[in-house]
């Protein structure tokens, strides 16, 4: 038995931690079945500096020095499984000391294992900052982003260095010379007047006798072109830096190099930059400009430190292939859409212009589209300096796949590299089937997450918005949080939504905040859903504490919108957003009632609260929300369902909604569940669902003993289906089920972005029902294995690295045999359901396989209820059967128009004739043998 992945606030060895009781966690590996941690002790020591000792081989400005050590947390043995995220409880830390973490841990088996960390804490008080904010006094004209500088002397030998840096806009900091840190866009993107986030970085190494700081400001997000309408200074309307090099030397001194008005400032070589626009580089001769430095008013208290993980670069991909269109443009196809820029090496000639545009799509005839970018011109502008070169953007980020590049008379691949920029959480899961469609499409979700999670989850990266919609982020967290460790990711919006938020407005529809529009339903719900999600995930209850206040005041600002039937039938609705039930044209909300939804959403956040409440202790909270709950279930069970059981809205979604959420009496849920499956029928075995419908419309049949409906669904290829875009050759999500039509053409709406997340939702059913893995406990310590087949998909598997450890499912039907192999970690239990089999398995942890014989057979046959009537019939077997089974009926004066329609149209006016339909398909796909 061994310990691994020791984290300190999901981190490794962190720097910088401004958590005053951080949380420890660590998982246990063993060869032995059915282990469990007995008990743990966890020992934190404070490490002194020795200042009498310095090891050998030291250099003469850095070097690391002995350490004392001081027990300032001993838990002793503690007879308890517990291993994920247990709380510091010992003297009160103090800032910027380094601190050592020794864990022991004895599992039930009488083997021990110890393992060790560190980690140092930062800034407690923002106001032992001794830095000021600092601006420039160029004209407002000026573009060219404004570059503070301070020189500087140390003539000690140094033991730690830490620089402390934010800015009101986007920065880089180099240190004599080189990039202090390989992070893009920070410091990220926050409420800004109520939180701005700073970085901490590990300079020690960097210095020298003699050092130049420079901190290099951009607009971003701060003050940059921001919106619908490409408005600037959404926050203010002049960029400026703070920033505080703290320095502790081996003699045990310390001092501090701040931004004041001692700093200097000029323009540099970036001469221009906006998100959405791009940026222009001149590394040629650009004219500097010199100007003054002066304070800013700062409230130091908004300061936080770095809540989630960095954007960086994460990957770099080769340019695919050169073309040229039929317009005679020179592009680059680098294969895949993603959320970065285009790194281009160069030996230009000195003073020579190159502009690099980005698109992610090419229209029907081969030609460059950027179209889907809207009013972002997303150009990037190079002057060459005559050397050999590569050239970038630095704080701007561009959405594509093609690069159109004017101003190059010669191009080679290998001069072209795609950086793919977003915040680096950790990958998790992994999901893969024997279908390669869907392998595909698991691969599209996968990178629109990437693609979209840069520093908040946008909708899109591509055009002009770019925005924290909470209704997109909150419908697609569960498969957000499987695909990647979202905790840190979530915990840091959620502040931010948190902010954003109060009683009297409700939740806003964007986070952060520049539309100024608050209380939707299934958007404002985010602020109770992604704290539930990020809980059950990881374990974490510190996010529902964090978060208490944000999730029940929603709650109870949905409460005084109701009316006196206690219903929220006021005020805007989005809606089942996108909808296809519904002429767009009337206001893109689909057919299903909207306030139906809305109070469907506010029963669904009550529950969550109080659930949420039980966790916390709160029971007099839980009780009110339970039975606010039941009142409001009452009041929404009059109104929306008729005394037999027939919805206000027999949409999908109104059915969906119904029995996912559970909101339909029990005796009327078979009626509702036989309504939607008539539905689906009638739209030739597709869904017609938009936002709202889409995530559960699979989870919705599958647990009400439609599954088999719910895998003919999902494995549909034409319009409108998820796998209509792989067959396109989309390699991300798209915000339409139509985004690019079969002739190639587009949606011409003008909101019709290629690379968005929402729909990409389906992979919680995908990881859940048909590859069969749920959590049963918070942080999986108790999880699920239950697969469930889909036709078309013969094998899945799945892997999860949970807070306790790896968890793998791998499950096979083929060639008359069922195989399933199950991995539990450590510290962990599981109930597994094998399927066609009775009752439940408990198991331990360990490595499990099963093998036995099935006569099921996955694969796609050529003939099923989605076959027309009309294909059906060019089989001589098939009007045998029919003039047998059916006399007359091929000979009836209406059987002409039905043609063309599929078993399963006919089905919706004729459900009695299943057995015979079924009959006949099974008869032809038996010849076919």
């Amino acid at each position: 038995m061994n310990l691994r992945d020791i984290r300190v606030e999901y981190r490794k060895n962190p720097i910088g931690l401004s958590v005053k009781r951080p949380r420890f966690s660590w998982k246990m590996e063993s060869d032995e079945k059915e282990t469990v941690q007995k008990s743990y002790q966890i020992v934190v020591k404070k490490c002194i500096p020795d200042l009498n000792s310095r090891p050998e081989g030291a250099g003469p400005w850095s070097g690391p020095k002995q350490q004392l050590e001081e027990i300032v947390w001993d838990t002793g043995v503690t007879e308890s499984d517990e291993s994920v995220l247990l709380e510091y409880d010992g003297t009160e830390l103090e800032p910027e000391c380094v601190y050592h973490v020794r864990i022991q841990t004895e599992d039930n088996h009488g083997n021990r294992a110890y393992a060790d960390t560190t980690f140092e804490t930062g800034i407690f008080d923002n106001q032992s900052f001794h830095g000021d904010m600092i601006t420039h006094n160029f004209a407002g004209e000026e573009t060219a982003c404004p570059v503070f500088w301070k020189e500087f002397s140390i003539g000690k030998k140094v033991a730690r260095a830490r620089l402390y840096a934010t800015a009101h806009g986007v920065y880089e900091v180099c240190l004599n010379g080189k990039k202090v840190e390989d992070y893009y866009m920070a410091p990220g993107w926050t409420s800004y007047h109520h939180r701005l986030q700073y970085q901490i970085y590990d300079v020690t190494e960097q210095l020298s006798r003699a050092n130049r700081i420079e901190m290099t400001v951009g607009n971003g997000w701060y003050k940059g072109i921001l919106g619908f309408y490409c408005q600037p200074d959404q926050y203010g309307d002049r960029v400026s830096a703070f920033a505080e090099l703290r320095i502790v030397y081996e003699d045990g001194s310390r001092e501090s190099i701040a931004t004041d008005p001692s700093w200097g400032v000029r323009t540099g070589k970036i001469r221009y930059s906006e998100i959405y626009m791009g940026e222009t580089v001149d590394t040629d001769a650009p004219e500097i400009q010199t100007g003054q430095v002066s304070v800013m008013d700062f409230d130091k208290s908004v300061l936080t430190a770095q809540e989630n993980e960095p954007v960086r670069i994460t990957e770099r991909i080769p340019a695919e292939k050169l073309i040229v269109t039929p317009k005679g443009e020179k592009l680059v196809d680098f294969g895949q859409n993603i959320t970065g820029f285009a790194e281009v090496h160069v030996h230009g000639k000195k003073g020579q212009k190159i502009q690099i545009r980005h698109a992610e799509t090419l229209d029907k005839d081969g030609n460059f589209y950027p179209e889907t970018l809207r009013q972002a011109k997303s150009a990037d502008t190079y002057i060459c300096s005559g050397q050999d070169q590569i050239l970038h953007p630095h704080f701007t980020f561009h959405g594509f796949r093609y690069i159109c590049v004017e101003g190059m008379e010669t191009m080679e691949p290998g001069q072209f590299t795609a950086c793919v920029l977003h915040s680096d959480m950790e990958k998790t899961g992994s999901f893969w089937t024997s279908n390669p469609k869907v392998n595909q499409l698991q691969s599209n979700i996968a990178w629109s997450q990437r693609d979209n999670f840069l520093d908040i989850p946008t909708d899109c990266p591509q055009r002009d918005e770019r925005l924290g919609w909470t209704g997109d982020a909150q419908i697609f967290s569960w498969t957000a949080a499987f695909n990647r460790n979202t905790a840190l990711f979530f915990s840091k919006w959620m502040r931010d939504v948190a902010a954003e938020s109060s009683l009297e407005k409700g939740v806003p529809h964007v986070v952060p905040d520049i539309l100024r529009q608050y209380s939707a339903a299934a958007w404002s719900d985010v602020a109770v859903i992604i704290p539930w999600v990020v809980y059950q995930i990881y374990g974490d209850r510190r996010i529902l504490e964090e978060n208490w206040k944000c999730m029940h005041e929603w709650v109870d600002h949905i409460q005084s919108h109701c009316g006196e039937n206690g219903l929220w039938q006021s005020g805007f609705q989005y809606g089942d957003w996108l909808a296809l039930d519904k002429e767009e044209s009337a206001d893109r909300t689909g057919a299903t009632d909207k306030y139906m939804i809305a109070n469907a959403y506010y029963l669904y956040a009550a529950d969550l609260v109080r659930r949420s409440a039980e966790v916390l202790g709160r029971h007099e909270e839980a009780r009110r929300y339970a039975q606010l709950y039941e009142q409001t279930l009452e009041a929404f069970r009059k109104e929306y369902y008729t005394p037999t059981g027939r919805i206000v809205s027999e949409t999908q979604t109104g059915a969906v909604l119904s029995l996912y959420f559970h909101l339909a009496r029990e005796q009327d849920r078979p009626r509702i569940l036989k309504n939607l499956l008539t539905n689906i029928e009638n739209h030739k075995n597709h869904l017609s669902t938009g936002f709202v419908g889409t995530p559960y419309i699979c989870h919705a049949l599958s647990e009400n003993g439609a599954h088999q409906t719910a895998g003919t669904l999902f494995m549909k290829e034409d319009y409108p289906s998820w796998l209509y875009a792989v067959n396109q050759g989309a390699t991300t999500i798209w915000e339409r089920w139509d985004s690019i039509k079969q002739d190639g053409s587009f949606d011409e709406s003008g909101m019709n972005s290629l690379n968005h997340y929402a729909y990409g939702s389906v992979g919680d059913w995908l990881y859940r029902k048909a590859a069969g893995l749920s959590q049963l406990e918070p942080g999986y310590k108790k999880f699920l294995v239950r697969p469930m087949f889909v036709k078309g998909i013969e094998e899945t598997g799945v892997s999860f690295e949970s807070v306790y450890g790896k968890i793998e499912v791998q499950t096979s039907c083929r060639n008359g045999k069922i195989r399933v192999y199950v991995q539990v970690p450590a510290n962990t239990s599981a109930v597994l359901i094998l399927p066609e089999k009775e009752g439940e398995i408990t198991l331990g942890s360990g490595s499990y396989e099963y093998e036995y014989e099935t006569d099921t057979s996955l694969e796609v046959k050529r003939f099923s209820l989605d076959s027309t009537l009309s294909e059906v019939l060019a089989q001589p077997l098939a009007v045998e059967m029919f003039n047998r089974m059916a006399p007359g009926m091929l000979e009836g004066p209406m059987i002409q128009f039905a043609y063309q329609m599929t078993f399963a149209e006919m089905l919706g006016a004729a459900p009695e004739a299943r057995p015979l339909y079924e009959a006949v398909i099974d008869a032809l796909n038996e010849q076919e043998q």
